[in-house]
């Protein structure tokens, strides 16, 4: 991605730094959160800093609603940020395979890890796939459990009417440089539940209750504490992670164009795959709702051989990718994880290990021009297989 921000993003932005003398959070940023709930469909949104902030936001507070349960199941195929938030907030994090076809949870094995212990299910919904089906959703209905949403790489992927990140109790979002709005650095989390929104806006600022918005609840806390400085009353363990004013001025005038960005990126995916071979390559996937994020290269068989024929031909024509996929694929083989390895068989994880070894993915944009798509497959349709 070289030009996510265009001159109107600039303009309105010098704009605003000429006429305000306030950029830390405030009314820019409320206005970002209120039509980022409409776009997406829900009640309340709160802007942070990072989609990883608000991965660790809401594990914080998954840590108060459940603070018995100790497990989170979460594939492995996933951002570094989403381990690292469900380990730092004190839960175990229990690791399941993913499909091929929509690069999610499988959820027949997800119903086999579900025990009295389970906290949450954490999904993502990885590189535009929606990550659920209607099977998988009244899976956790029966089973009553809490869902959070990643959808960091995902924005406007849907499944039926419903966007992802409207089913689940909390969702999270990136709008980092290269996703499908941005904010330059920034993410969202949002949800229908006032208490959750509550705790998100308070652990966003240093767990100080006037950062929750909520008046009645502020006067509730207040008469119970009298002894407090009522501007300073920390009513949750909290962190810095606000946004600004900046930032959200951006995310005002990207969010005008992110339905259209979509459907450009879905038109690029699908004359990549439509051109593509198929012999070499896997072309399955769930495409139902999909809002694209890369084009993927995921070979059918392993093979390390012409894998790295693919890497050498892309590198012969300077065509840029990234190996392994979301987060450079099995997070288990990552050195953060060590403690973890004796306790899983990589045998287990049969796709997330294919991602990982035999498959990469090319940049997707708003404009990129047909011709460098048909001319991307002809280059890789090229290769000698033999």
């Amino acid at each position: 991605m070289t030009n996510n921000i265009l001159p109107k993003d600039k303009n309105e932005l010098i704009k605003f730094i000429k006429k305000s003398n306030r950029f830390t959070n405030g009314q820019k940023v409320r206005e970002f959160e209120k039509k980022w709930s409409k776009w997406l469909g829900v009640k309340y949104s709160t802007f942070v800093n990072s989609g990883a902030s608000a991965n660790l936001i809401s594990l914080h507070i998954l840590k108060e609603i459940e603070p018995k349960k100790k497990e989170i199941i979460l594939p492995p195929f996933t951002w570094n940020s989403d381990v690292v938030s469900v380990i730092n907030a004190g839960f175990k994090p229990v690791f399941v395979d993913i499909n091929l076809e929509n690069l999610a949870l499988n959820e027949k094995i997800v119903s086999k890890k579900i025990n009295k212990n389970t906290a949450a299910i954490f999904l993502t919904h990885a590189m535009g796939f929606i990550g659920l089906t209607k099977n998988f959703l009244n899976l956790i209905k029966k089973r009553k459990i809490f869902l959070i949403e990643d959808v960091c790489e995902s924005h406007g992927a849907k499944l039926g009417n419903k966007k992802a990140g409207t089913f689940g109790q909390i969702s999270n979002f990136s709008f980092y440089y290269a996703h499908h709005m941005t904010t330059i650095e920034g993410g969202m989390i949002s949800t229908n539940s006032k208490k959750i929104d509550i705790l998100a806006k308070m652990k966003r600022g240093h767990g100080l209750l006037r950062d929750s918005q909520d008046k009645s609840f502020i006067k509730k806390i207040k008469m119970k504490n009298k002894d407090l400085n009522s501007d300073f009353i920390f009513c949750t363990e909290g962190f810095n992670l606000r946004n600004d004013e900046l930032s959200a001025v951006i995310g005002l005038e990207q969010i005008k164009r992110l339905d259209q960005n979509i459907k450009k990126r879905n038109y690029n995916h699908k004359l990549f795959l439509k051109n593509l071979r198929n012999d070499i390559f896997f072309k399955d996937f769930n495409l139902a709702g999909s809002s694209n994020y890369g084009l993927h290269l995921i070979l059918r068989k392993k093979s390390k051989k012409l894998f790295n024929k693919i890497l050498q031909i892309l590198e012969l024509n300077s065509i840029e990718y990234r190996i392994g996929s979301a987060g450079g694929g099995n997070q288990l083989r990552q050195p953060y994880l060590k403690k973890f390895r004796k306790k899983f068989n990589f045998r287990k994880f049969t796709n997330t290990e294919h991602m990982h070894f035999y498959s990469l993915y090319i940049g997707n944009y708003p404009e990129l021009n047909r011709s460098k798509i048909i001319n991307l497959c002809k280059i890789l349709n090229s290769i000698n297989i033999s």
